[in-house]
């Protein structure tokens, strides 16, 4: 098995090299990639490769750039410290998505997964673009679930539960389908990484596309978000958003 390496870190790269090894003794490590610049260099001479794995912030930029640059049919497993690109990771060739920091268990399962997905390929003659869909449509619907505080209580409530989360009087709360109100201690910054299929409409609002029945112009070529259900106040999103709005819509 050929493996790329594409992680802006030598040490890193290295750690990466040798616990690969030690799950597949016989994987062949190519050359590492340090950048998107020498990544599509790379790739543009069509080189045999069975795996990719890469990290998505490079020094030259994400390294979902490379793959919009050139032609690869190579599956792609990401690793990197951010939970907020997991989505945009599915939207490639992406097969799994390690976090960093990553151990011996995580590459080992990674492996696995990957083996599986070629048997099916292999045993099927499905395309690999379906697994992935897949494995996406899988990812939206693995929603985390948050701890929420009612009180004397901790409470977990799903995050397929949750129809936003918003902040008031500097607090954060989550709001349920429910139409009940609980305050969490991470701050909405932190849930917008933690809920990635959730969008930010603007500095006070994160919402579920599930709670979402519609939108509408708004004054000042901003948006409108229409619950589900009601609430006592408009949430908007600005002009400078409602592009990106319509795309999460559209993708959902």
């Amino acid at each position: 098995m050929k493996i790329v390496i594409i992680e802006d870190e030598k040490l890193t790269a290295k750690d990466l090299a040798a616990t690969i090894r030690g799950v597949e003794p016989d994987a062949e490590i190519l050359p590492f990639l340090y950048s998107v610049e020498e990544a599509v260099r790379f790739f543009e001479q069509q080189p045999e490769v069975d795996l990719i794995f890469s990290d998505i912030e490079l020094g030259d930029g994400l390294s979902f750039d490379i793959f919009e640059q050139v032609n690869t049919q190579t599956p792609i497993i990401f690793c990197t410290a951010y939970q907020q690109y997991a989505l945009e990771a599915f939207q490639t060739l992406g097969i799994d998505y390690v976090l960093k920091p990553f151990n011996k268990q995580a590459i080992e399962k990674t492996l696995q997964k990957f083996k599986q997905l070629k048997d099916k390929l292999a045993k099927k003659n499905d395309n690999l673009d379906s697994l992935i869909g897949s494995l996406k449509n899988s990812l939206l619907h693995n929603i985390p679930s948050v701890i929420v505080y009612q009180g004397e209580k901790i409470i977990p409530i799903s995050g397929s539960d949750i129809a936003f989360f918003f902040i008031e009087n500097e607090g954060t709360f989550a709001y349920t389908f429910a139409q009940k109100k609980y305050p969490v201690s991470q701050k909405l910054d932190k849930l917008e990484q933690t809920f990635p299929s959730f969008f930010r409409a603007n500095r006070q609002f994160l919402i579920n596309r599930k709670a979402v029945k519609d939108a509408s112009q708004y004054f000042n070529r901003k948006m409108l978000i229409n619950l589900l259900f009601p609430y006592k106040e408009p949430i908007v999103v600005g002009k400078l958003k409602t592009t990106e709005f319509i795309h999460w819509l559209s993708q959902q």
